[in-house]
């Protein structure tokens, strides 16, 4: 298991490819693409309730991965459609959760098709492509990043934020008490992970991690966010009361 998620990468975002009849999610990692789940809409695009119930199966679809940690999501649709404009409209009004808070959730639209593996393919290729996730991906780092700053600098933070891996290994693996602190984030450089002494360690922690709900994400060290762990030692623990 350890070895399989080691060559796909970690994962980046995710991209959702909509057509008149179905929603098809894929989960991008820094270096496959891989299916994730396929939401079929029952009725006609122009019956409202039925895109309604569309559009909540498409967002139930998402809350896997986004617990997970992941905050990118990039929603392609065909040229002259507004697909992804109401599944973008019907986030905003019915899911504040995905967009509101230190945690919300980046998102951005492409025009393309992205419900074969042929088609995901041919658009992953194209430059546009890693411009939209790139600008995505940085602006869901910002956020991190922003989230990472006020725990730093909040009174109440103080032992809030865990730098070292021991501590967050006793964090995350010991036994959780009610009414105690949680980890809530967990946030590691790619440069960190590839670290040789430490990478399967870091594999079991960041895996348990993700089974017990913390939310997981590994950042490009050259980022700003990955600048700013870097100074913290390249790992960081965010816990929530």
């Amino acid at each position: 298991m350890a070895q399989r998620g080691y060559r796909r990468g970690y994962a980046v975002a995710m991209l959702v490819g909509l057509q008149d009849d179905r929603a098809v999610l894929w989960k991008v990692f820094s270096n496959v693409v891989k299916p994730e789940a396929t939401v079929l809409l029952e009725g006609t695009r122009s019956d409202a309730k039925a895109v309604y119930n569309f559009h909540e199966k498409v967002v139930n679809a998402m809350r896997p991965a986004v617990k997970e940690g992941v905050g990118s999501v990039m929603v392609a649709s065909p040229a002259r459609s507004d697909y992804g404009d109401k599944l973008l409209v019907h986030i905003r009004n019915h899911h504040a959760w995905l967009t509101q808070g230190t945690s919300k959730t980046a998102f951005s639209q492409m025009t393309g098709t992205a419900t074969t593996k042929a088609e995901v393919t041919v658009l992953t290729r194209d430059p546009a492509f890693r411009r939209i996730m790139g600008e995505t991906t940085a602006e869901e780092t910002e956020n991190l990043l922003d989230l990472l700053e006020k725990r730093l600098n909040a009174p109440e933070g103080e032992g809030l934020v865990l730098y070292s891996l021991e501590e967050v290994e006793n964090a995350v693996l010991g036994a959780w008490v009610p009414g105690k602190p949680k980890p809530e984030y967990l946030l590691v450089t790619d440069k960190f992970t590839l670290t040789p002494r430490l990478r399967g360690r870091l594999q079991r922690l960041m895996q348990i991690a993700g089974n017990k709900g913390v939310k997981t994400r590994i950042v490009k060290a050259e980022s700003p966010t990955g600048k700013r762990l870097s100074q913290l030692g390249g790992i960081v623990c965010l816990l929530r009361r």
